[in-house]
């Protein structure tokens, strides 16, 4: 088939679209991306990328395109607005093009935020009466008032008919986590359209490296946390917890990545004295979280009690199965269940620090045996649901129309 693949977010970002495009054309389909300059998550173009630098790519078989964009910045409301929508006007026009030059089966839309990346698709779609496969990895209109604090009523009526006009743009409908099920189809009558297609985990098996060279980790009972450090994921109750067991100097939390709450972080463990229990060692790269994983007795999840969230299985989760290690979450719904209904590790709800002291303390004091087998639930679980070849036969079946 021909693929138009369209995300705002693409090589050299790290986003399931990199998955989902290079995994295709491996298979022999010939894939297409329309995409913007790379700027996410420092806010800033990266290197190497501009108005008249690498805007045509060829990148392992994959034909790729990137539409001007206003960086996102250090991610303030007016930055995002701008963002998204200058990417969103840019690459309607680059969309307008392709569509009267170029060939297609299918589109394809990655979308996390925001919501706007469905504008080009639904151009090509006008013109070339071609399937929109439209992959939700965050609900909109609720995502504005989860996670960008927006409650105005007029904003939040505006984006739920853009969403709307998305949806109904839309042959199919698929939805990473059940959880959105029901808001999708209270925007609508969608019940048809809609198709369960989790992320998988990212590549810490088979594209991590347990020898890949990381630094040396405190001695002890080691709770790692890798990933965004952002408001989302509730710092604030993770250091809660850090503060309770402040005197039990052999649990150690260490956290791997970065994000805007990283120097309320800092500060946080400067100021209470955290420095011998709580670690910040920065962001690696995927190929590393192996090494970093295999040396960790319990790997951390939390995303504060919004609604949005609560709908939502964070992707670091299925990353974290693979690993076949312990899972500690803080979280409600979707994840909660999730580690519930694997068996692979101990939920606290979300914010909930004095309960997630409770079960590290519960984890603590298991055998390694007992750690491992729980872990080894996780990764089975991975591997009966979650594995990328698995979801990659999947999305062919969808673009077959055999789902």
């Amino acid at each position: 088939m021909k693929i138009l693949l369209i995300t705002q977010y693409f090589f050299p970002e790290n986003f399931k679209s990199n998955d989902i495009a290079f995994e295709l054309s491996k298979r022999g389909h010939e894939v297409t991306v329309l995409t913007g300059l790379p700027n996410y998550p420092e806010g800033r173009v990266y290197t190497g990328y501009g108005f008249f630098k690498n805007r045509k790519q060829n990148i392992n078989g994959v034909k790729v395109i990137r539409s001007l964009l206003i960086p996102r910045g250090k991610g303030g409301g007016i930055r995002l607005f701008l963002n998204y929508f200058s990417w969103a006007f840019f690459a309607s026009f680059s969309a307008l093009k392709l569509a009267l030059t170029e060939k297609f089966d299918a589109i394809i839309v990655h979308e996390p935020s925001p919501i706007t990346q469905g504008f080009p698709a639904i151009v090509v779609k006008k013109l070339k009466k071609i399937p929109i496969y439209f992959w939700v990895l965050d609900l909109w209109p609720e995502s504005l008032s989860s996670a960008g604090g927006i409650n105005n009523k007029y904003i939040l009526n505006f984006f739920k008919a853009v969403v709307q006009y998305i949806y109904n743009n839309s042959d199919k409908i698929l939805i990473s986590s059940k959880g959105f099920r029901k808001s999708i189809e209270e925007k609508g009558d969608y019940h048809d359209k809609i198709v369960y297609f989790p992320n998988w985990a990212e590549d810490v098996i088979s594209g991590g490296n347990e020898n890949y060279p990381i630094p040396s980790l405190p001695p002890g009972f080691k709770i790692i946390f890798a990933g965004n450090i952002g408001m989302s994921q509730d710092m604030e109750s993770i250091l809660g917890a850090a503060l309770e067991l402040k005197s039990k100097i052999d649990i150690k939390f260490i956290f791997l990545g970065d994000g805007r709450s990283r120097p309320y972080v800092e500060e946080f463990v400067a100021q209470n004295g955290l420095e011998k229990t709580v670690f910040l060692l920065g962001k690696y790269p995927v190929e590393a979280m192996a090494s970093f994983f295999s040396e960790a007795d319990g790997l951390l999840v939390s995303l504060r009690n919004e609604l949005n969230f609560n709908l939502t299985v964070p992707a670091k989760m299925q990353a974290y199965m693979s690993s076949g290690k312990p899972i500690l979450a803080m979280l409600n719904g979707e994840g909660a269940e999730l580690v519930k209904e694997a068996g692979c590790g101990l939920a606290a709800s979300a914010s909930n620090y004095m309960q997630l002291v409770e079960n590290i303390l519960i984890l603590y004091n298991m055998s390694e045996t007992e750690r491992r087998v729980m872990g080894q639930r996780g990764f089975n679980y991975y591997q009966q649901y979650f594995k990328l070849e698995k979801c990659m036969d999947n999305l062919e079946d969808i673009l077959n129309k055999k789902i």
